[in-house]
This record gives C-alpha cells, structure tokens and sequence, in this order.
C-alpha cells in the first residue's frame, strides 16, 4: 500500500497533505511523517488506525513550534506489513520505536500515547529516558490484568479473538477497521465523509489485517499471558517516573473507561496535569484532534516557561 493508492478516496489528500517519508527499522519499512521545527512531538497510533487518525491534531501542533512526527506501526498504515505472527510483540513494537527514534536522534521527546501506542510509547520512555522529555496518555493502559473490563467480555472481544473466529472476522471481514472504528466514535457521520473509507483501503486483504487480530492477544487477560511481565515492569518503571505526563481522555470512552482509567493513571502518577476530559469514545482523536492539539501545546508551553526538563 502507498499513497498514490489512496489518491482514490474523495478528499484524502486535502486531508492527509503530508509528505511520506520511510527508514528501516529492524529489516522493516517503517512510514512515518515529520513535519515543523522545535522539539519533536511523536504521536502513536494503535489498533487498527494509523498516523490518518492525527490529521487534526498534527497542524495546530506544527503552528505551535513543535516537529511532528507521526510513524505507522509496522504492520499498520503505510508501514511494512508482515505476515507471520512471530514478527509482532510487544517488545517488537518497542524495539521498532526505539530504532525510528535513535535514526532520527530525536531528543526532548513528548510522547503522545493512544491505544496499543500507550505500551509502546511508554514503554521507550521508560527504557530511554534520556530522550524523552515529557509523556501524554489517552485512552490507553500500561499495567498487568486485566487491560479493561471491556477485554475480559465474551462478547464482542473474546469470540474476535478465538482462533478460528478472530482471523475470519477481522481477517477475511476487516470487522476492526469496518465496524470497530465507527462504533468507537461520537461522530459517525464526520467519520463515514472523512475517514471511514481510508480506515478500510489501507488494509485490502486478508494478509494485510494479521495485526488487528495477533496484537490483541497480548493483552494480559491473566497471570500466565506471555506480556504479564511486561506490563508489571512498565507500571512499576511508571510509578517511579518523575517526567511531566498529560492526561486526556473521551468522556464517552467505553473500551478504557472514562470513569475509572484516568483516576488510575493519576494514582499511577500523581503529577500529572489532569485528566482533561473532551468528546470523544476510544478513537477520540476523530471527535476533538483541534482540542487535543491545544491540550498538548499549551502543556508543553506551561513545560517550556518553568524551564520544564
């Protein structure tokens, strides 16, 4: 998949007029997009989006002096796209981050976690802390089990996830893309004229979806998941963590609920700004990127008049 074939989709380009750019990370072809001055902000998608899920966030951030940038997970978007399982994990996904980062020697990073982003992001801020400067956390989570109440129902998650259903739903029927996107908005509409149609082109077969059914069986669901240690090591590292940290979240979120996972990452930590609360279900960068962008710009601008990291 590249770019001009997306050229198709009435209004893609007005949308998404960034320049695509690629390095290789861990023999794979990474995407990512690096736009603006100052100091870099990275912002993370998860699963089944890519850096399309930021083109309202990435202008105003850019106006406000800051370098954007935007990779796609390997085996998302515009990024290589295994197809063998073996090439996802947690670690994996770290491990392909931290080499996008050291190529481009970025430095005074803020990290801007969403989804499956919040354990990649988080998880090199904690084993990088060196360039890392400030964090920013939305409908995420970075502890062992269970992820989310949301994770542990039969019904939809389970039964995606079992191993005959999982690859034929989200595989052959890209159900993730098609119905899990639309269905984790406010506004549907904005997202079927914008969106919905480059949420679906980006992932056209069955080979091309491995991700969005072999990514969520690393959500610890109990002590003996094979990501149980990870997760117990990231909320440990987190607990001692003293970097600035945001904390956004949709107020209409039912995956990572607004009710309990902010005051959860604000135990976790305590000096955190918020949690600021904006319309928005778990994709909540399709209902406010504006005010997610000035969120994240005016933290970062309170960070840089204190003489903040």
């Amino acid at each position: 998949m590249t770019v001009n074939a997306l050229e198709s989709i009435e209004g893609f380009r007005d949308k998404w007029p960034f320049a695509a750019r690629y390095v290789r990370v861990n023999g794979w072809r990474m995407h990512y997009v690096d736009e603006g001055t100052g100091d870099p902000v990275l912002l993370l998608h998860g699963n089944p989006t890519w850096g399309f899920l930021y083109r309202d966030v990435i202008p105003p951030l850019v106006n406000s002096g800051r370098r954007v940038i935007v990779p796609d997970m390997i085996g998302f978007g515009l990024s290589e796209k295994p197809a063998r399982e073996q090439a996802h994990s947690l670690d994996g996904h770290i491990a392909n981050l931290t080499g996008l980062v050291r190529q481009l020697n970025l430095r005074r990073a803020t990290i801007v976690c969403h989804d499956w982003g919040g354990p990649t992001g988080l998880g090199f801020a904690m084993s990088n802390p060196e360039r890392a400067r400030a964090l920013a956390v939305m409908s995420t989570w970075a502890w062992p089990t269970p992820a989310a109440e949301f994770h542990t129902r039969l019904f939809p998650w389970r039964i995606m996830h079992a191993p005959l259903v999982g690859p034929y739903l989200l595989g052959r029927h890209n159900v993730l893309a098609r119905r899990g996107v639309y269905l984790s908005v406010v506004g549907r509409d904005k997202l079927c004229r914008e969106a919905q149609a480059v949420y679906e082109a980006i992932l056209p077969d069955a080979e091309t979806r491995l991700l969005t059914w072999v990514w969520p069986r690393w959500i610890p669901l109990d002590d003996t998941a094979r990501a149980q240690a990870r997760f117990a090591w990231l909320e440990a590292e987190l607990a001692k963590s003293r970097l600035p940290t945001l904390i956004i979240w949709g107020r209409e979120d039912e995956v990572f609920d607004a009710a309990t996972f902010p005051e959860r990452f604000k135990r976790l930590l305590p000096h955190a700004d918020g949690p600021h609360m904006v319309t928005g279900r778990h994709f909540l960068q399709e209902d406010s990127g504006p005010e997610i962008a000035r969120l994240i710009a005016a933290f970062l601008d309170r960070l840089d008049k204190r003489g903040g990291a």
